[in-house]
């Protein structure tokens, strides 16, 4: 599967901004979709994953009521919302396909966008 993450920019902290990432390919559907995210100099982190029919989601402590990730299937693409935004969550995000909620478990990735978060 193909992946293009779109949707970053320069916002102010307490904004809201919503990625999304457009699959085409392979059968997008059957994937556990994630969002992951790398800070300059800081590791990558899984930020947010969902499984293939939405029914478990799973986030990183500290975005935890503040981002959602959703998909739709019928339009074979990912979702995430992060509202309350923080200069903290100022990263490159990459939208991800795999078979699990682990970092390894994501095969296909997308190019990447950037998000800063100004305070």
């Amino acid at each position: 599967v193909q992946l293009q993450a779109s949707g970053g920019g320069l916002v102010q902290a307490g904004d809201s901004l919503t990625l999304s990432c457009k699959g085409s390919g392979s059968s997008f559907s059957g994937y556990t979709m994630g969002w992951l995210r790398q800070a300059p100099g800081k590791e990558r982190d899984l930020v947010a994953a969902i499984s293939w029919n939405s029914g478990s989601r799973y986030y990183i402590d500290s975005v935890k009521g503040r981002f959602t990730i959703s998909r739709d299937n019928a339009k074979e693409t990912l979702y995430l919302q992060m509202n309350n935004l923080k200069p903290e969550d100022t990263a490159v995000y990459y939208c991800a396909a795999g078979t699990g909620y682990s970092e390894n478990d994501f095969d296909f990735w997308g190019q990447g966008t950037q998000v800063t978060v100004s305070s």
